[in-house]
């Protein structure tokens, strides 16, 4: 076939070349099951030869006012996101999800005020978005619901007409405590990430917990320290981390491990700050568990692996992915929210804790 190369081809040369409608080659692209496999192999072939790649993905979204994306809209800035395994298994199961329908996800990191700029949301080429772990005022939300667009949040906040996936960060935090109690233990300390955005590490007293905008923060805090009230210990140092980061987590403990009394027993709000843990207590000279006994929450892969190996609250991270990306799909397809998903959790049991000596 001789075909004269126009400068700049579009799918109308496409389709007078090969002799059908614009729709038909349109179609050998978008719809493919709507022709054979002989004629959309030609059409094809024809576009290769002019050099023509495809309908333009922004006129098509202008024109259908879709994208066939979904917006995945952090509390972090893309490297902190990245260098935490629980955010990393959590994204590879919304995007193996996602991936299985043709759509596309757009990452949005956050900064300072707990989630990306409203004005990111605003010119984000998504149909829907996803919300991971956001304080309750980040202003991404509200930019969310200008646009009148459907929304999916995994952990935080709880919003009213958003679908939702959860676990029960209150009750895994219960169960972590409640099984270093039935140990022996009285000496406590607690190492938990941000309580605000913005990020601040240090002490935390009862004014700044109370002002504590992340609710799995909040919930995994009080699933402790409620614990322990209800067992008569209420004089609990706890440690706040600007974010889930061994280095952190390894910062805190040093400062517990110079309380007095010292604590027998350390209640880590991630995996990632426990490892911090496991090393500081290594640094002062100690041993665990027999010194000092290290819980962490999340089970990430390297939970099993650690020196020693970690106890700690399994959630189901992948699951939780996979979820929220059924859920935005549904959503997508004018479905209605539905109610929350909480997905379970359990306490496994490894070496790192014992009871006190």
């Amino acid at each position: 076939m001789d075909i004269a190369r126009p400068r700049k081809p579009t799918l109308d040369t496409v389709a007078g070349v090969v002799g059908v409608s614009r729709a038909t080659v349109s179609n050998a692209y978008n719809r493919p099951d709507q022709l054979s496999t002989a004629l959309r192999e030609r059409i094809l072939a024809a576009a290769l030869e002019l050099g023509y790649s495809g309908p333009d993905p922004v006129a098509r979204s202008l024109a259908t006012r879709s994208s066939a994306a979904v917006g995945f809209m952090l509390g972090q800035p893309l490297t902190a996101a990245f260098s935490d395994p629980a955010v990393s298994v959590v994204l590879d199961g919304l995007a193996s999800t996602v991936d299985g329908r043709d759509h596309c996800l757009v990452l949005m990191p956050g900064n300072e005020t707990g989630g990306p700029r409203p004005e990111t949301v605003a010119r984000a080429q998504a149909d829907v978005f996803v919300a991971y772990s956001l304080p309750d005022d980040a202003p991404a939300l509200a930019a969310v619901r200008a646009r009148g667009l459907p929304m999916v949040v995994v952990d935080q906040p709880v919003l009213a007409g958003a679908a939702r996936v959860e676990v029960d960060d209150t009750g895994g935090a219960r169960s972590a405590a409640e099984h270093l109690l039935l140990l022996g233990h009285r000496h406590f300390g607690v190492l938990t990430f941000a309580l605000r955005p913005g990020g601040r590490t240090g002490p935390v007293d009862e004014r700044r917990r109370a002002e504590a905008s992340f609710r799995v923060t909040r919930d995994r805090l009080a699933g402790y320290l409620d614990v322990l009230a209800d067992a008569g210990i209420t004089d609990v140092p706890v440690w706040e981390a600007s974010g889930s980061r061994r280095e952190l987590g390894r910062a805190g403990t040093r400062w517990l491990l110079e309380r007095d009394p010292r604590p027998t027993a350390l209640l880590c709000a991630s995996d990632e700050l426990a490892f911090g843990a496991l090393r500081a207590v290594r640094d002062a000279g100690l041993s665990t568990p027999d010194d000092v006994s290290v819980t962490g929450f999340d089970d990430v892969p390297d939970a099993k692996h650690a020196d020693p190996p970690l106890t700690t609250v399994r959630q189901p991270l992948a699951e939780k992915g996979r979820r929220a990306g059924e859920l935005a799909l549904r959503l997508l397809d004018g479905e209605s929210p539905g109610g929350p998903i909480r997905v379970p959790v359990e306490l496994v049991l490894r070496a790192s804790t014992r009871p006190p000596r």
